[in-house]
C-alpha cells in the first residue's frame, strides 16, 4: 500500500531539503574560498596576487627611487610609468618600471629608468621650497595610448608665513607632456581652484591628488583629495567632508562637468586624540562611461593607515562646476559603495597607498590592480607594490 503524503506536505519536505543542501554547499564554500576573496553579490571579489618592497637607498639613472605617489601601465611595451611626489631629493621626475606580474602573482619589480619632468621653459623643476613662480608638487601620471603622452597633476603651493610676510601661491594644475618629460600644454582650470593667502580656495596639500582618463579616453578627470575652504571642514573622526571630480575635455582642455564626492569620516580616532589624522581621495580610474574605481587613503596617528576602495556612479549627481561653495549641501553627491577595506586583505603591511592602475587581464577575466605607496623619504615608511586580482560587477 503506497502512502500518499498531502502536496502541502510533500512541498515542505522539499523546502526542508533545499535549504539543508544550500546551508552544506555554503559552509563547504565559506571553508575552501581564500579569506582576501569573499563573494558576494553587492561586492566584487577581490585578492591579493603579492606584494613587494622597494629596498631603501635604491637610484636609478642618478635618482632616488622613492615617493611614489602615482602609477599607469603602458600595455603596448608592458612598462609602468610611476611618478615622484618630489621636487628636494632630486629634480621632479618619473620613472619606467617592469613588474613581472601574472596570474601566478607578483614577483618582482625592476626600475629602468627616471626621466626629469620639464618646467614650460624646458628646464627642470627647481625645488618646492625654492622660491620660484613655477615649482611642482606631483602627484598623478596618466599615459593616454593615443598620442603616446603622458598627463600629469600638480597639488601646487600655498605657504601662508604667520608672521604677516607675502605668501607664496602656485596654483595647481594638470599637464601634458611628452615621453621624455617635455611640456606640451596646461588645462584650464575652474576659478575655485585659484590659490588664495585666505581661506578661500584649495587647502595646502588637498587638491589634485588622483588623475584619470575616462573609458572612451576623450575625457580626463580630476579629483581634489579634500574639501575646499569654500566647501567646508575637513573630515573627523565623527563627520566626513566633500571633495570634487572634475571633468575636462581632452582636445580644448577646458572642465566640462563636476560632481561631489562625499569623504568618509576618518574611521579611528587618534592616539593621543589630539594627534593629527585625516582622510581623502588620492586616486581615482574608469571602471566604464558612468563609473569610476576612487581611493580613500586616511592616515591616524598612533594607529597607522586606512586605505579603502569604492566604486562610484555618476548618474543623478548634480553638476558642481559652478558653484562656488558646497557648504549648503545643496547638491547630490554620487554614489559610492565599498569594493573593499584593505584592512581586510591578507597583506603584510599597509602603507601610505597613493596610486593605483589598472594592468593586464588575467585567463580568469579578473583585472589586475596595482597599487604603489608614497615613503615620504621617511625611514619608518616604505615604497609598497600591491597587485590586486578584482572582478568588477
Amino acid at each position: 500500500m503506497r502512502l500518499r503524503v498531502p502536496f502541502a506536505v510533500r512541498r515542505l519536505v522539499v523546502a526542508v531539503a533545499v535549504v539543508a543542501v544550500t546551508a552544506v554547499v555554503a559552509a563547504v564554500s565559506a571553508t575552501a574560498a581564500p579569506a582576501e576573496s569573499p563573494e558576494r553579490p553587492d561586492r566584487p571579489a577581490v585578492r591579493v596576487l603579492g606584494e613587494e618592497t622597494i629596498p631603501k637607498g635604491l637610484a636609478v639613472d642618478g635618482m632616488p627611487i622613492g615617493e611614489l605617489s602615482g602609477i599607469d601601465y603602458d600595455a603596448r611595451n608592458g612598462l609602468w610609468y610611476l611618478i615622484s611626489d618630489d621636487s628636494e631629493e632630486a629634480p621632479a621626475r618619473f620613472y619606467t618600471a617592469d613588474l613581472d606580474l601574472d596570474a601566478h602573482g607578483l614577483s618582482r619589480v625592476r626600475f629602468i629608468g627616471a626621466t626629469r619632468i620639464l618646467r614650460t621653459d624646458g628646464t627642470p623643476f627647481p625645488p618646492l621650497a625654492s622660491d620660484d613662480s613655477e615649482v611642482a608638487d606631483p602627484e598623478a601620471i596618466r599615459l593616454d595610448p593615443r598620442s603616446r603622452t603622458l598627463y600629469w597633476s600638480s597639488e601646487g603651493k600655498r605657504d601662508v608665513p604667520t608672521d604677516g610676510s607675502p605668501a607664496a601661491l602656485v596654483d595647481p594644475w594638470v599637464r601634458q607632456m611628452t615621453l621624455g618629460g617635455r611640456h606640451i600644454r596646461e588645462f584650464r582650470q575652474p576659478s575655485q581652484f585659484t590659490m588664495s593667502a585666505g581661506e578661500q580656495g584649495p587647502r595646502r596639500n588637498a587638491v589634485f591628488e588622483g588623475l584619470t582618463l575616462t573609458a572612451d579616453r576623450r575625457e580626463l578627470v580630476a579629483s581634489l583629495e579634500g574639501p575646499l575652504y569654500d566647501d567646508g571642514p575637513l573630515p573627523t573622526p565623527t563627520t566626513g567632508a566633500v571633495s570634487r571630480l572634475t571633468w575636462y575635455d581632452k582636445r580644448s582642455g577646458a572642465p566640462v562637468r563636476q560632481f561631489a564626492y562625499d569623504i568618509d569620516p576618518i574611521p579611528a580616532v587618534p592616539d593621543p586624540p589630539t594627534a593629527g589624522a585625516d582622510n581623502g581621495v588620492v586616486e581615482l580610474l574608469p571602471i566604464d562611461q558612468h563609473r569610476l574605481l576612487v581611493l580613500e587613503r586616511a592616515f591616524i596617528s598612533g594607529v597607522g593607515n586606512s586605505i579603502r576602495l569604492y566604486a562610484i556612479d555618476v548618474r543623478g549627481a548634480t553638476n558642481t562646476l559652478d558653484d562656488t561653495s558646497l557648504a549648503d549641501g545643496d547638491y547630490r553627491p554620487v554614489r559610492k559603495r565599498l569594493v573593499v577595506d584593505l584592512a581586510d586583505l591578507d597583506l603584510s603591511h599597509i602603507d601610505n597607498v597613493e596610486g593605483m592602475a589598472w594592468g593586464p587581464r588575467l585567463p580568469t577575466g579578473e583585472r589586475t590592480l596595482v597599487l604603489v605607496s608614497d615613503d615620504n623619504f621617511n625611514a619608518p615608511q616604505v615604497s609598497q607594490v600591491i597587485a590586486l586580482a578584482l572582478r568588477v560587477r
